[in-house]
């Protein structure tokens, strides 16, 4: 590969950063705001406006992640041979899977018996660089491809459902549709990430890295961030308004038009469909092409988050979930409830447990801010620790 221009990849980190601190939003939202243990925010049925938009927002964060991991991947191996980088991205993918299946469950359920298991983006981006592993070996052409069937054609396979919970269905369920197991009354399985649109989305990340190759023209780069993300956006109005194909639920008419919208841009994310892809990578792109030369105290504050990801996802969570089992002590509840088990779950113990979304928000700038100091000092001593090869797994 050649090599990278070193100055044009901070873009990227700050893009990275902008979308993990909104993240954070909706992991406070999912620990502190009234019902969001069992509710449904994007419910036109019972949700606001302003929740509708607080849970929206946050929907660029996932894909940006997956496809910016494909990117990080492409440019970590600029300067490696293809057997060195599908050394790193599979050995980095079962990391990953480990991470989720071990330090992430924990952190989110504080649950020592791991009676509820839940998989997430972290799963769904370790196992896609498992399989980017694959298909680096193969032409870039051909990778296109595949990442475009997978990405725009997953969607043509809504209609197939497998039913049970045979190895069948469960090996469905990981591949493409969202389910939750239950094994008995002591142990419940969320698989929220099927897996086939999310590696199609690292491959495309993946060939997005070619557009900052150390010899590849700012101008015309630009204009490909422009023309893609102007023709994502495009693709998601005209695909959506014709209300035939790209969303396993188009959407209807409501009974008033606030809701009309709502229902509009209420595109799937379980598993993230052509028209939520469109969504959320087009803006990201766009994004992107403004924030090419841009350098100020606002991108440097972003810049810190998206420089340490992981470290800064695993502490964020942390954070979050200690501070919802500190409030509900506070406001006179038991600590315990904040321990999350399938019993808990099946109990639905916090049904009616929450805050307003004003404490959300208060909750989650805190959050932010609070971690900060921790992440630009991290990312100090990684860029001054290039050596630790170990850190380019954390």
């Amino acid at each position: 590969m050649k090599a990278i221009a070193k100055a044009r990849i901070e873009s990227i980190d700050i893009l990275r950063g902008v979308v993990m601190v909104i993240m954070a939003l909706d992991h406070v939202r999912d620990y502190f705001h009234y019902g969001s243990i069992f509710g449904d925010p994007t419910d036109l049925k019972t949700t606001t406006p302003i929740l509708f938009f607080t849970r929206f927002i946050t929907n660029f964060c996932a894909p940006v992640f997956v496809f910016l991991s494909g990117t990080s991947a492409f440019l970590y191996g600029s300067n490696k041979s293809t057997t060195q980088l599908f050394k790193f991205l599979f050995t980095r993918g079962i990391w990953l899977i480990f991470l989720e299946t071990v330090v992430n469950n924990f952190i989110w359920t504080f649950d020592v018996t791991y009676s509820l298991h839940i998989f997430q983006v972290i799963w769904a981006i370790g196992c896609s660089m498992i399989c980017l592993s694959i298909l680096i070996f193969l032409p870039r052409k051909i990778i296109l491809v595949v990442g475009m069937l997978l990405v725009a054609g997953h969607n043509a396979l809504d209609g197939i459902v497998v039913q049970g919970h045979s190895f069948q269905s469960i090996v469905w369920d990981v591949l493409h549709h969202e389910n939750v197991l239950v094994s008995g009354s002591g142990h419940i399985i969320f698989l929220h990430y099927p897996l086939i649109p999310w590696i199609g989305l690292m491959a495309l990340g993946y060939l997005f890295g070619t557009f900052y190759q150390k010899d590849f023209d700012a101008t015309l780069r630009k204009k490909w961030l422009l023309g893609l993300g102007l023709g994502s956006l495009i693709l998601f109005l005209v695909l959506r308004g014709l209300n035939v194909y790209g969303d396993l639920v188009p959407w209807s008419v409501q009974d008033t038009g606030t809701k009309t919208i709502l229902s509009f841009f209420k595109v799937t994310k379980y598993p993230p469909s052509l028209l939520f892809l469109c969504l959320t990578i087009g803006p990201a792109l766009l994004i992107l092409y403004a924030f090419e030369n841009t350098k100020n105290k606002v991108t440097d504050f972003f810049l810190v988050f998206g420089s340490v990801p992981l470290f800064y996802y695993f502490m964020h969570m942390l954070v979050i979930h200690v501070f919802a089992l500190i409030g509900l002590v506070i406001t006179g509840g038991h600590w315990q409830d904040m321990i999350l088990t399938a019993k808990a779950f099946q109990s639905q113990r916090l049904l009616t447990y929450g805050y307003p979304l004003l404490v959300v928000y208060l909750v989650w700038i805190s959050v932010v801010l609070l971690l900060y100091p921790f992440c630009k000092k991290y990312m100090l001593y990684k860029q001054a620790h290039k050596e630790k090869w170990w850190l380019s797994y954390l």
